[in-house]
C-alpha cells in the first residue's frame, strides 16, 4: 500500500528506506508523549514524516493492532496535545498484513515545515532536524532559530502572475519520475508538495514552485542567475587593466541552473602534475575538487535569498582562488563557527526537491565534505565569510598547488634519470627546490633539518646527476639555467 499524501512511501519498500533529515521511524512501543520532540525538530526544520509502527533499528513491520485503542488514539493526536503552539500535520494510516497474516496498521505523520512560528513540546523545549537526528537546542541557538524563521516567508508567498501553463511539463514529469508518482497528475504532485495553494477559490503557484519549474523563469524572477567572471591574474583589475578572461550568464529555473553552472565551471577548470614522492610517478591532480567546489555552488543557489531583487549569485576565479557569492546572510541558527556542523534551510521546499534530484547532500555531509576534500587535496581550508549581507565561499589554491603546475618542467628535467636512485632526503631537496626555484644551502638545511654533513653530501650527488646546479651562493634546478 503507497502513501497519498508522500508517493515515495508504501509499505513494500520501507526495509530499504534511510531515516535520514526528512524521515525518521518509532516503535510503537514508545510513549505518545515521547514523539513531541521529533515534531518539533522536523516542523523547525524542513519538514519531514514521522512513521509509527516501524522498528527504528531493523524495519520490521511491528504494527499497531497490539497496542491499547486508548493509545493508539492518544498517537494521534500526540502532536496536538504534548506541543506548543500545535504544528501542521495530516495524519495517515496505512494497513498491511502482518506475520501473524492479519490485518494491521502503521501511522504515518506528515509534518509541515513552519515558517513564522517555533513549535515547542509541552515542557518548553525546543528542537531542530539535523541529518538523521532531532536535536535540542539551547542558548543562542535557540534565539537565532526565533529570528531565522521570519526569513522562510518568501518561498511560500503565492505569485499571482505564474500559472501551470509557465511551468515546464518536462521538468515536473522529471520530478514526478523522481518521487515516484508518474501516476499523479502535475496539480496533485504540487498540491501534495506545497507549491499549489487554493485562495478564495482560485489556485496560486508558490515563489518556490515558480522557481524550480518555471518554462521563462526571467519573466518572473529576473535576478535568478548565476555570473561566472574569470580573471587573469590574482585580483580584479579594472579600466585600461581590465583582465577578465570570462563573463559568462547563466540563466534558468532552479532546477535546469544547477547543471549548467557545472558545465560552465568544468570547462574552466584546470588539471596539475604532479610528483609522486614515493613512487616517483606523476600523476594528474583536479585544480579543485569536484565535490568542494560544486557543493559549494548547489549550496548558493539552495540557500540564497531569492527575495532581494536584482542580485545574482557571483562565482569569481582568480589563478590562486575560487570565490562563490549568494545574496542573504546565513539563516541565523547557522553560523561562521558552527557550520560545519548544523544545516538550516532558507528554502526547505527547495532543497527538499533538489535532494530528490540528488543535488543537496543528507546527513549533513555537504559543508563537512568541502573541508575533507580541500584537506585530503593538500590546499588551504576553505574561507566563509558574509560581506555586504551575503555569503562568500573561497577555494584557495595553496603553495602546493601553485608548485604542481611545474610538476611537467621537473617531469622533463628527470625524464632521464631514475626517480627510485634518489633517497628520501635527496627528494626532498629536489621537490624544495623546484617550489622555492633558488635557495641557499642553509635553506634546504633549516627545511629538511639534517646536518651540514648530510646536506652537503646530498647536494654534491644531485649536481653530480646534473639535476641542481650552483649559481653563486644560490642552489637551482638546471631547469631554471
Amino acid at each position: 500500500m503507497r502513501s497519498k499524501i508522500n508517493s515515495l512511501i508504501n509499505i513494500e519498500n520501507l526495509k530499504e528506506m534511510e531515516e535520514n533529515k526528512y524521515l525518521d521511524f518509532k516503535s510503537s512501543k514508545i510513549k505518545a508523549s515521547d514523539l513531541a520532540q521529533h515534531f518539533s525538530a522536523f516542523a523547525n526544520a524542513e519538514g519531514g514524516v514521522l512513521i509509527l509502527g516501524v522498528n527504528d533499528k531493523t524495519r520490521e513491520l511491528e504494527g499497531t493492532n497490539f497496542i491499547t485503542k486508548d493509545k493508539f488514539n492518544d498517537f494521534l493526536s500526540s502532536y496536538k496535545e504534548y506541543c506548543s503552539p500545535m504544528p501542521k500535520v495530516e495524519v495517515e494510516i496505512l494497513e498491511f498484513i502482518n506475520k501473524e497474516n492479519q490485518k494491521d496498521k502503521i501511522i504515518l505523520f506528515h509534518i509541515m515545515p513552519e515558517i513564522e512560528r517555533v513549535i515547542r513540546t509541552n515542557n518548553g523545549t525546543t528542537y531542530l532536524r539535523i541529518a538523521d537526528r532531532s536535536k535540542e537546542l539551547r542558548g543562542e541557538d535557540l534565539i537565532n532559530l526565533e529570528y531565522a524563521e521570519n526569513t522562510r516567508r518568501f518561498e511560500d508567498e503565492i505569485n499571482i502572475d505564474v500559472t501551470l501553463e509557465d511551468l515546464d511539463g518536462t521538468l515536473l514529469e522529471k520530478y514526478k519520475e523522481k518521487i515516484h508518482a508518474l501516476d499523479l497528475s502535475n496539480e496533485q504532485v504540487l498540491k501534495a508538495r506545497g507549491f499549489l495553494i487554493q485562495k478564495e477559490e482560485k489556485q496560486y503557484l508558490t515563489n518556490a514552485g515558480a522557481l524550480l519549474f518555471s518554462k521563462n523563469i526571467l519573466q518572473f524572477y529576473p535576478n535568478c542567475r548565476v555570473r561566472f567572471i574569470r580573471y587573469d591574474g590574482s585580483s580584479m583589475q579594472v579600466g585600461k587593466r581590465i583582465n577578465i578572461i570570462k563573463d559568462i550568464n547563466v540563466e534558468d529555473s532552479i532546477l535546469k541552473i544547477i547543471p549548467k553552472v557545472k558545465e560552465v565551471i568544468s570547462a574552466q577548470l584546470r588539471e596539475f602534475t604532479s610528483l609522486d614522492e614515493k613512487t616517483g610517478e606523476f600523476i594528474s591532480n583536479p585544480e579543485y575538487p569536484e565535490f568542494a567546489w560544486l557543493e559549494g555552488v548547489v549550496n548558493a543557489i539552495t540557500h540564497r535569498e531569492y527575495s532581494r531583487q536584482g542580485k545574482f549569485i557571483l562565482i569569481s576565479m582568480y589563478d590562486d582562488r575560487l570565490e562563490i557569492e549568494s545574496p542573504g546572510r546565513l539563516p541565523n541558527i547557522v553560523t561562521i563557527e558552527n557550520i560545519k556542523e548544523t544545516r538550516y534551510s532558507r528554502n526547505p521546499r527547495v532543497a527538499r526537491v533538489l535532494t530528490e534530484f540528488g543535488w543537496v547532500r543528507e546527513l549533513n555531509e555537504g559543508v563537512k565534505r568541502i573541508y575533507e576534500d580541500m584537506e585530503a587535496s593538500h590546499l588551504s581550508k576553505p574561507e566563509y565569510s558574509e560581506p555586504n549581507n551575503n555569503v562568500k565561499l573561497v577555494l584557495k589554491n595553496n603553495v602546493l598547488v601553485r608548485r604542481l603546475d611545474r610538476g611537467i618542467e621537473l617531469k622533463n628535467i628527470l625524464r632521464q634519470q631514475e626517480w627510485i636512485k634518489f633517497d628520501e632526503i635527496e627528494r626532498k631537496i629536489i621537490l624544495y627546490v623546484l617550489e622555492k626555484e633558488k635557495v641557499t644551502r642553509q635553506e634546504i638545511e633549516n627545511e629538511i633539518k639534517k646536518s651540514t654533513s648530510t646536506v652537503n653530501r646530498k647536494i654534491k650527488k644531485l649536481i653530480e646527476n646534473k639535476v641542481l646546479i650552483r649559481e653563486g651562493r644560490k642552489i637551482l634546478l638546471v631547469k631554471n639555467i
